[in-house]
């Protein structure tokens, strides 16, 4: 297959002539007139251009379609020739939250290049839900309810959540004991999103978010962290952030009768006829990873 049909496959799947350009090192200029000739060369018009999206026409859906079977097919028989994880080259695209990446996605992308030398990976932490096909990532690491997509989900376990508080802090406010003294409280919080949502509990039950109290938002679980450490206030997050701290005596979990709903974990990946054996073996080792995230046996980080 020529390169006009990668270049074309590109473009559709990033959305503008310019982004495909940039991810294949070429000219614009270049990529628009080997699409035109393309064009020509098939007597159809295969493309919509316009300023804020380049899309398919009816035609040129059918022939990217068919243009991504005949080259995920190709992709597939080049690696299965090669065959063995000793063998992947190229680069991986991966993206995942920012602290959670941190803590569990970099041990598995530097074992996957233990397996695999000539594999390159880029990793790409933050928390927005990007496009994968226009940002060109293999794989993404997803914590929460997914949205509705045609991409491909692999459920990986569950990030349990808990309510903290230092000793130092409930000393001079007291402890909550109950769901109607937490009104009485000041929390710190990660997001504006978090202020705008309940407390959900694992048997259905909510705390309202209007009843919640906070003077601190940060989007940093290690700044959060530091804060609760010294005294600042209540925080609901992840339970493997604080289990050290739990198990030490340095925190209190607080309500421990009342379990807080799990999040669950995903890897998300584009829904191709062949999933890429570097996107299996990465999805593979992360799924190794959070089942052996475990401090001890009261504080399981995720559990399928």
């Amino acid at each position: 297959m020529g390169g006009v049909e990668h270049i074309f496959v590109r473009v559709v799947e990033s959305g503008s002539f310019k982004k495909a350009a940039e991810s294949l090192n070429l000219e614009p200029s270049s990529v628009s007139r080997q699409i035109a000739a393309l064009e020509d060369r098939l007597k159809v018009r295969l493309l919509r251009r316009s300023t804020q999206r380049t899309t398919t026409t009816e035609l040129g859906q059918r022939y990217y379609e068919r243009l991504r079977v005949i080259i995920d097919d190709q992709l597939a028989l080049e690696e299965e020739i090669r065959s063995g994880v000793s063998l992947l080259t190229g680069k991986l695209r991966i993206t995942a939250p920012v602290d959670f990446g941190t803590r569990f996605v970099v041990p598995v992308a530097c074992r996957l290049q233990e397996l695999a030398p000539d594999l390159s990976v880029e990793l790409s932490l933050g928390s927005p839900f990007e496009s994968l096909l226009e940002s060109d990532l293999d794989v993404a690491v997803r914590i929460g309810d997914l949205p509705d997509s045609s991409l491909i989900a692999k459920h990986l376990g569950h990030n349990k959540r808990v309510l903290v508080a230092s000793p130092e802090y409930l000393d001079n406010h007291g402890t909550p004991t109950s769901l109607e003294q937490l009104e009485q409280h000041n929390f710190i919080l990660y997001s504006s999103s978090q202020a705008r949502s309940d407390i959900e509990f694992a048997d259905g039950s909510r705390y309202s978010h209007l009843k919640i109290k906070s003077n601190m938002t940060v989007n940093s679980v290690a700044a959060i962290r530091r804060l609760v450490l010294e005294g600042n206030g209540i925080h609901l997050g992840p339970l493997w952030v604080f289990a050290e701290d739990i198990e030490s005596g340095r925190l209190v979990r607080l309500l421990p009768d009342r379990p807080l709903r799990s999040f669950p974990v995903h890897a998300v990946y584009p829904a191709r006829s062949y999933l890429p054996v570097k996107v299996k073996e990465f999805i593979r080792l992360l799924s190794e990873e959070l089942d052996s995230a475990v401090y001890n046996s009261r504080f399981v980080f995720l559990e399928n």
